[in-house]
C-alpha cells in the first residue's frame, strides 16, 4: 500500500499506467468484451465495475490534451434499443477529475474492436452494463 494511491489499483495496473506514454491508449472493458482475445497486455479486474476503476485511474492519469476527444465509447449498434446511462457516470467522473465536459467520441462497434487490439492494454472488468467499454488516451504530465 502507498499513500495517495487508490487501493483498487493493483500493482499490475499501476505498472501499466506508468509504462504508457503520450497517446497510448488503455481500454476499460465491460464483462462481455472479448478482452483476452484482443489484448496485447491484459489486466484482470473482474470483481470491479468500470466507474470505480475509472475514478481511481483518473486520479493519476492525464488525458491527452492535444486531441479533441481523448476518450472513446463503443457506439450502440443501429436498431439496438439499449440505453447507456453509464456514459453519464463516465462523463461526470472525467469532468470532475480532468475538467473536460465533452471528452467522448463514439466509435462503431467493429472499429472499436480494431482500435482495442492496438491499445497498450485492456483492463477486463466485471462491469455488467452493456456498451460500457471505454478507451482513454494518455496525455502528458506538465
Amino acid at each position: 500500500m502507498l499513500n495517495g494511491i487508490p487501493k483498487i489499483l493493483s500493482p499490475e495496473l499501476l505498472k501499466i499506467l506508468m509504462e504508457m506514454g503520450h497517446s497510448d491508449e488503455i481500454v476499460l472493458a465491460d464483462g462481455n468484451f472479448p478482452a483476452a482475445s484482443h489484448a496485447q497486455r491484459l489486466v484482470r479486474c473482474d470483481g470491479h465495475d468500470v466507474p470505480e476503476l475509472l475514478d481511481a485511474i483518473m486520479q493519476l492519469f492525464p488525458l491527452d490534451q492535444y486531441v479533441e476527444k481523448p476518450a472513446a465509447l463503443m457506439q450502440v449498434m443501429p436498431g439496438d434499443p439499449a440505453e447507456t446511462p453509464i456514459w453519464g457516470e463516465y462523463k461526470a467522473i472525467i469532468a470532475q477529475r480532468s475538467g473536460l465536459e465533452e471528452p467522448f467520441e463514439e466509435v462503431e462497434r467493429f472499429a472499436f474492436y480494431e482500435r482495442a487490439k492496438k491499445a497498450y492494454a485492456i483492463v477486463a472488468t466485471g462491469e455488467s452494463a452493456i456498451y460500457a467499454n471505454l478507451i482513454l488516451k494518455k496525455g502528458v504530465i506538465k
